[in-house]
């Protein structure tokens, strides 16, 4: 099985001399000698239908660089989940390829798929995905656990209280409203301080009031861990807070 990066390997620490025209300088040089966080090449999902032949993507190609912002936007049915999927690798394509941070996901088999998600992705649902039988905080212990961080509790703890829970630990999700739900959600796409973070349609489920805040706080997260973040939204005031946008419209780029 190909080998793939640690999850520290991209992670840029913070600083606060980055705020220094010289620092940032440095730092923007940094970045342009490491490969992209993610390439797309010729990507495209085709499946079966009772015409025959659904093309949901047609062939793409993009780039996102280490500590970018990226929204994806586009129509309901566009494909935006689709290609979503498909780069953190829990779909596979018809055709091309996928490198996230140099490395073809789609060279590597299931398992290896997996291992690269434990060790360098977040992923935020718009439905939570928590499990219902565990704790706010086992749910975000779980990611640590199954890596064998022997301070996965502690680190769990930090973590919901870093996004307000610090009180609801012991609750299950059912006890939880939507914002919390969608708060614990972020604290184990965090907890890992992975590289890369995925968010589909992260504020969905959610009230306006409720989604801002968690958006909010989605963003202030990311900023501090310096992760590359990929965020599909139909939502054009969340877009506008990352620093790229792509549209897709009937599975093509436009």
């Amino acid at each position: 099985m190909p080998e793939f990066p640690q999850a520290t390997s991209r992670f840029i620490p913070d600083c606060p001399a980055l705020a220094g025209g010289v620092a940032a300088n440095a730092t923007a040089a940094a970045l342009a000698t490491l490969a992209p966080a993610i390439a797309v090449s010729g990507l495209s999902k085709r499946v079966a239908d009772a015409s025959g032949e659904l093309t949901i993507l047609h062939p793409l190609d993009f780039t996102v660089q280490p500590a970018e912002t990226l929204a994806i936007v586009g129509a309901s049915g566009s494909g935006k989940s689709t290609l979503l999927g498909l780069l953190a690798g829990l779909d596979t394509p018809s055709s091309g390829k996928v490198a996230l941070a140099g490395v073809d996901i789609f060279a590597l088999d299931e398992d290896g798929r997996a291992a690269l998600r434990m060790a360098q992705l977040g992923f935020v649902f718009q439905s939570f995905q928590l499990l219902a039988h565990l704790t706010a905080l086992e749910n975000v212990m779980l990611p640590l656990e199954l890596r064998g961080d022997a301070q996965a509790r502690a680190q769990a703890e930090a973590m919901l209280g870093r996004v307000g829970l610090g009180a609801r630990l012991g609750h299950y999700p059912k006890y939880l409203s939507g914002g919390e739900q969608q708060r614990v959600a972020l604290a184990r796409a965090f907890v890992t301080a992975p590289p890369l973070l995925f968010a589909d349609e992260p504020t969905g489920s959610l009230d306006a009031a409720t989604g801002e805040a968690v958006i909010q706080l989605m963003f202030e997260l990311n900023r501090e861990r310096a992760s590359t973040l990929v965020l599909v939204t139909h939502d054009p005031h969340i877009a506008a807070r990352c620093g790229r946008i792509i549209t897709i419209a009937a599975g093509r780029l436009v």
